[in-house]
C-alpha cells in the first residue's frame, strides 16, 4: 500500500479512526475501546477480578494496535494495578462501535501476573507477514504508580491462526540498568530471515534480534540523538523504500530525525551509520506514528492533533509535508497502522492529549504573575489532573464536553 492509495483514503480516515457511533460506513468502522468493555469467560469471573482489585476499569487503555484480517489486537500496559490482561483482541466484524475485549491468546492462565511464563505487561505489538504477533513485554508493571518487576523482558512470538505461543526470546542479556524499552517492529531481510527491533529508550539503543535464532545485540547509537533533549520516548517506524528498508528514529524532544539502513542494522554495524537526516519544524517535538507500509511516514506535532504524511524518497523538509488530516480538540493520535478493507486506520486518545497539553499548559502558566488569570488557570489544570487521576474517565469526558468546562479546566 503506497503513498497515492493513502491520500486516496484520507476522506476516510478521519472517521475510520476515533471514537463516535454513527450509522453509516464511516460508523461501521469507528471503534470505541473502553475498559468497561472487556470480556470475561462469567459473571461470577468478573465479580472475583473485581472483587480481588485485580480488575478497575479506568486503569485500562489501549495504547498500541495491530490489525490482521478482520481482527485488531491491541496492547492493554499495566500502567496500574487492575488490568486483567495486557494483550487483546476484538474482532472489527462486531456491530456497534463498543467492541468487546477477548484476551489474546485465549487461554487466561497466560495473562497471570507474577508467572514468568505468561505476559507480564506488554507495551507493543508489532505482526509480521508469516502470521505471526511478537509481543514486547518489559516484566514490569504498575509503571504509573509502584513499578514492580515481575519477570524478566521478554519478546514472545505467537501464531495467529492457532494462537499457539512459538517462541519465547529473553532480553535480559540485552538490556542495562537504564534500560527502558518502548517499541518494537519486525522486519524481513531479502533471504526471508526475520528480525526485530527493539527501541531502548532508557539507554539510546536499538536491540537487534535474529527472531529465527532467538540471538541477538545490542547497538548504541551516537550521542547526537539526544542532543538537546531528555531520553524521553524513542518513536522508530520502518520506512520500505525500493532502494531498501531504513529505520527512521528520534526521541520525542529531539529536535533532528535520524535514520538507519535495516542492512547496517541487521549486521550490527552502527559506527558511521546513522544518518541525521533533518532538523524538525522549529524544532517541535514529532510523534512518529507510523507507515503506509511503503516509503510513507506518518506522524503529528507534540501536543497538536493534525496527522501529516512525509515521502521519506524527498528531502525531509515542511513543504514536503502533507497534512492528510485536521485533528480535534478532545484526542490525540498515538498510532497509525494499515490493514482492515486496505484502508488506514488511527488510534487515537483522550488520555494522552490530557496528559501532555497540561504538562505544557502548567509549564508555560507557572509563575506567570503578569496573567491575572494565571493562578487560575495553574489551579485548574492541576483539578484536570486530579480528576483525570481519580475520576472514571468517561465522566472526565463528559465534562469536557461542555465548551465551559473544557476551557476552564483544561
Amino acid at each position: 500500500m503506497g503513498l497515492y492509495s493513502f491520500l486516496c483514503l484520507t476522506s476516510v480516515l478521519a472517521a475510520s479512526a476515533y471514537a463516535g457511533c454513527t450509522k453509516n460506513l464511516v460508523g461501521d468502522l469507528t471503534f470505541k475501546l473502553s475498559g468497561y468493555d472487556i470480556a470475561f469467560p462469567c459473571e461470577s469471573t468478573k465479580n472475583i477480578y473485581k472483587n480481588t482489585g485485580s480488575y478497575i476499569p479506568r486503569h485500562i487503555i489501549a495504547t498500541r494496535m495491530q490489525i490482521w484480517k478482520d481482527e485488531a489486537f491491541v496492547a492493554l500496559p499495566r500502567y496500574k494495578h487492575g488490568v486483567p490482561f495486557t494483550l487483546g483482541k476484538f474482532s472489527m466484524k462486531q456491530k456497534g462501535c463498543r467492541p468487546q475485549i477477548q484476551p489474546f491468546p485465549p487461554c487466561w492462565a497466560m495473562q497471570e501476573e507474577g508467572n514468568c511464563d505468561s505476559l507480564q505487561n506488554v507495551v507493543d505489538i508489532s505482526i509480521d507477514s508469516q502470521n505471526q504477533l511478537w509481543a514486547l513485554d518489559t516484566g514490569i508493571v504498575n509503571t504509573l504508580q509502584q513499578p514492580i518487576l515481575r519477570c524478566c523482558p521478554k519478546l514472545v512470538g505467537f501464531n495467529l491462526l492457532t494462537g499457539l505461543t512459538v517462541k519465547i526470546i529473553n532480553l535480559k542479556p540485552y538490556v542495562v540498568p537504564e534500560s527502558r524499552l518502548q517499541h518494537v517492529i519486525v522486519d524481513y531481510t531479502k533471504e526471508g530471515v526475520a528480525f526485530a527491533y527493539i527501541a531502548d529508550g532508557g539507554s539510546g539503543a536499538i536491540i537487534v534480534i535474529n527472531l529465527a535464532l532467538g540471538t541477538g545485540f545490542r547497538i548504541v547509537l551516537p550521542n547526537a540523538i539526544n542532543e538537546g533533549c531528555d531520553k524521553d520516548v524513542l518513536y522508530i517506524q520502518l520506512a520500505r523504500k525500493s532502494s531498501g528498508n531504513v529505520l527512521y528514529f528520534s526521541y520525542l524532544g529531539s529536535p533532528r530525525l535520524f535514520s538507519i539502513k535495516a542492512d547496517f542494522l541487521q549486521k550490527g554495524l552502527a559506527t558511521g551509520t546513522v544518518v541525521d537526516v533533518g532538523a524538525k519544524p522549529q524544532s517541535i517535538g514529532l510523534v512518529l506514528l507510523g507507515t503506509d507500509n511503503g516509503a510513507a511516514l506518518i506522524f503529528r506535532y507534540k501536543g497538536e492533533s493534525d496527522i501529516y504524511i512525509w515521502n521519506t524518497e524527498t528531502q525531509f523538509r515542511p513543504e514536503n509535508f502533507v497534512l492528510v488530516q485536521k485533528g480535534d480538540d478532545c484526542r490525540l493520535a498515538t498510532q497509525v497502522v494499515a490493514g482492515y478493507k486496505k484502508l488506514i486506520f488511527v488510534q487515537r486518545t483522550s488520555y494522552w492529549f490530557r496528559k501532555e497539553m497540561i504538562a505544557d499548559w502548567l509549564l508555560k502558566l507557572w509563575l506567570d504573575t503578569r496573567n491575572s488569570c494565571g493562578l487560575l488557570k495553574v489551579t485548574s489544570l492541576i483539578l484536570c489532573w486530579l480528576l483525570m487521576e481519580v475520576l472514571d474517565p468517561r465522566l472526565l469526558s463528559i465534562l469536557l464536553s461542555k465548551p465551559a468546562n473544557r476551557c476552564f479546566i483544561c
